[in-house]
């Protein structure tokens, strides 16, 4: 059971990262390099889908949007060397582990 409550918020902390991330990259597109307009709109839509898919995770909204955090400075590196093609040096990937390490804590940390 505590596995599989595991594994589920994983695939919406990925779902969510992938819309947020996603929406962001569009709208940023859009604007800093003059793509139309419908692609900063369908970003918009986009990060609108992340708001609903972050509240299926079973934790609060604090403690979701902390974890959220780190998940999201992990996918947005990885997010910008697939995309754009900018590789994490040591320092992004040393930070992206601390962070990890703090968003698993915060997250998953068994409670009273």
């Amino acid at each position: 059971m505590i596995k599989e409550t595991i594994y589920r918020s994983l695939l919406f902390f990925l779902l969510a990262g992938i819309c947020e991330i996603g929406g962001g990259y569009m709208i940023w597109k859009a604007v800093k390099h003059e793509q139309p307009i419908w692609v900063g709109i369908l970003g918009c839509i986009v990060m609108a889908v992340y708001g609903i898919v972050a509240t299926l995770q079973p934790a609060g909204f604090g403690r979701t949007y902390a974890a959220y955090g780190g998940i999201f400075v992990i996918m947005s590196l990885m997010w910008g060397w697939i995309a754009e093609k900018t590789k994490p040096d040591l320092y992004d990937i040393i930070g992206s582990v601390v962070v990890l390490i703090g968003t698993a804590i915060i997250f998953y940390a068994p409670r009273k």
